[in-house]
């Protein structure tokens, strides 16, 4: 019999049990999984392949920021597998590939142009030959086919008008958010409240009582709701939520957006069994699922990424087998058994702030947001948290309850 991945101890209790196809085929899963989760505790491990070369593709942030895990789902293409729940019926396809993903015809271009391709040049020599390399180029390349059926028509736009906007329910967004109460609108695209703290040995259960406490002092938390852009002009975040889109307008804005995992450079390092520090994290504390038999947490001696200790200490107390690497000893591993947790300094996730007119600064850590002793990093905006660099949690909540009370002078 297979060993069973959901061997760990999930956060919550697991939803019921139900079942999903895969290009035709039964998947047993408990609701309320992601896809990618429920994916990866089935043994699939390649969810696509790659719109150029054709190498194979798996799940690495689980927090819907990498767009390794696009799948067609429900007749919808390039649909991010980690931040759609299963549910009794879906069906779901892997993408970019022929006949199929497990075997490829065209991942032949990784292996014609080792050195890489720059198909603008090649075949150019011929008006016809170009032209018949174009047409397969094109068919190679891109990311899904057209969907089954036409969107419905979208909501009605909404426009909500608020006195502080927190983009961000991090550790960060709500701590402040528990100190602003009812003057805050809290804006996130998780499904669920906890940000960072998702990845964390026992961090659920903290996100849950941060949440609580910030609901209770009166704050209205806006999940699977995500910030695109901020429209200068008119004064206006605009955000996609369930309901449709929402035009927000605020005194002030509060960026708690957290940071980005990143991969580190080693070859094949774009390959499935890949992953980040924190999506292991967020398999193993929240989900209950053994993310391999083996975990190989691979860092950067020159970049330290604190949260390394505590991934290994989480992983041992659940009974995972841990072996730390660094790139220059990484040596053999077998990715069918082992998992590579990658654990690189998260980088800012700095892009809102930037459009908002933030003043950033280029480190080892990304373009940081740089901000006074009030918080402030512009006129109405301000930041707290990982967005202004790494520094983990705890310092996050701190700096978020610390940013709120500054902006209540």
């Amino acid at each position: 019999m297979a060993h069973d991945p959901r061997d760990l101890p999930p956060a919550e209790p697991r939803g019921e049990p139900i079942t999903f196809e895969l290009e035709g085929d039964p998947v047993h899963a408990h609701a309320g999984e992601p896809l990618a989760v429920a994916l990866w505790a089935a043994g699939v491990r390649v969810l696509g392949r790659s719109p150029k070369y054709h190498r194979p593709r798996g799940m690495f942030c689980l927090e819907g920021h990498c767009a390794s895990c696009l799948l067609r789902i429900d007749g919808r293409p390039s649909r991010r597998a980690c931040l759609v729940p299963v549910a009794a019926g879906l069906r779901c396809e892997r993408q970019n590939a022929f006949p199929d993903v497990d075997h490829d015809l065209l991942r032949a271009a990784d292996w014609l142009f080792p050195g890489g391709m720059d198909h603008h040049r090649l075949m150019t020599g011929t008006r016809l030959g170009n032209e018949l390399f174009m047409k397969l180029v094109r068919e190679m390349g891109g990311s899904g086919t057209l969907p089954d059926a036409a969107p419905a028509a979208p909501d009605p736009v909404r426009n909500e008008t608020v006195d502080v906007c927190i983009v961000g329910a991090g550790p960060a967004g709500l701590a402040a958010a528990a100190t602003l109460g009812a003057r805050a609108v809290v804006v996130d695209e998780q499904d669920r409240p906890g940000g960072s703290l998702m990845a964390e040995p026992g961090g659920v259960k903290r996100a849950a009582e941060l949440a609580r406490a910030a609901e209770q002092a009166g704050a209205n938390v806006w999940s699977q709701s995500t910030a695109i852009a901020y429209y200068a002009e008119e004064g206006v975040l605009a955000v996609a939520t369930p309901r449709g889109l929402v035009r927000v307008t605020a005194r002030r804005f509060l960026y708690t957006t957290g940071a980005y995992d990143q991969n580190l450079p080693f070859p094949d390092s774009d390959r499935a069994g890949v992953m980040s520090a924190r999506a292991c994290g967020r398999l193993a504390f929240r989900w209950g699922i053994r993310p391999g038999r083996r975990v190989v947490v691979l860092s950067d001696p020159a970049v330290p990424f604190p949260f390394v200790g505590r991934l290994e200490r989480g992983l041992a107390a659940v009974g995972v087998e841990t072996r730390a690497a660094t790139v220059g000893d990484l040596g053999a591993v077998d990715l069918k058994r082992e998992v590579i947790a990658v654990a690189a300094l998260p980088a800012p996730a700095s892009e809102l702030p930037r459009q908002h007119g933030a003043r950033v600064r280029l480190d080892v850590r990304g373009f940081v947001v740089e901000v006074d002793a009030a918080f402030a990093a512009a006129p109405q905006v301000h930041a707290a948290g990982d967005v202004t660099g790494y520094v983990g949690p705890d310092a996050a909540a701190a700096a978020g309850g610390a940013a709120a009370r500054a902006l209540m002078q």
